[in-house]
């Protein structure tokens, strides 16, 4: 019989300091500022998918809640069903995907928390000028500064794996690094995902990780053995 592993404790809280910043350090340090200024320009930020959007829109969330601030979150699965005089930040995320809706929710929140001076920061996919939006809710978007976030190098994203794997006490071999790299999604939020499984399934199984355990993880997923098709 398998042993099922025990949690693994709370997820990291999403930060500025365990962000793997990259090419993206100018985008890091505006959102680093913000907190101290009055009413500042709204920031968006857009990226591919893995690019950690979503993951800076959370560590600017964290301070401000940190110091006592309230926040306001929307994003394509909803959010607070009224405005709130009281938010500090009102953040917008995954905005390629809103519906009408969402649109017309979003656009009327913009307005109230631009008259009210608060923070503002937004997300999505695009750049707003390419988001499949209203056009006065595309223009507040892209109102202030606009940074795209790039995903890191292979060695970069090789680092902060290695990180990754050793603050977990997994042992990640350079030939199964190697083979994570060249066969799956090459986005570390998508490489993070598949460490997080292979340590479950090395705790479940009692065994390390090798490229033979990777295999039998995904057959036992019912996904296709990587030959390539995911480069």
């Amino acid at each position: 019989m398998r042993q099922l592993p025990l949690g693994l404790g709370p997820q990291e809280v999403p930060t500025f300091d365990n962000y793997a910043v990259g090419p993206n350090r100018a985008a890091v340090e505006h959102l680093c500022g913000l907190n101290g200024q009055h009413a500042p320009a709204p920031v968006y930020l857009w990226g591919e998918p893995g690019t950690g959007k979503t993951h800076l829109l959370r560590a600017l969330a964290h301070e401000v809640a940190s110091l006592g601030g309230r926040v306001g979150w929307f994003d394509h699965t909803g959010g607070p069903s009224e405005f709130d005089e009281g938010w500090r930040l009102v953040v917008f995320d995954s905005c390629e995907r809103y519906g009408p809706a969402d649109q017309h929710r979003a656009f009327a929140t913009f307005v109230q928390a631009t008259t009210h001076g608060q923070l503002i920061a937004a997300a999505g996919r695009w750049p707003p000028v390419d988001l499949p939006l209203r056009e006065d809710l595309r223009t507040r978007l892209g109102w202030g500064p606009v940074f795209q976030l790039l995903p890191l190098s292979e060695a970069e994203c090789r680092a902060v794996l290695r990180q990754a794997a050793d603050r977990r006490g997994v042992f990640l071999s350079d030939e199964v690094m190697s083979y994570l790299q060249t066969r799956f999604s090459r986005d570390l939020g998508s490489l993070m995902s598949m460490l997080d499984r292979l340590d479950r399934f090395a705790l479940a199984t009692q065994r390390a990780v090798t490229i033979p355990l990777l295999k039998q993880m995904l057959a036992e997923e019912g996904a296709p053995v990587a030959q390539g098709e995911f480069r």
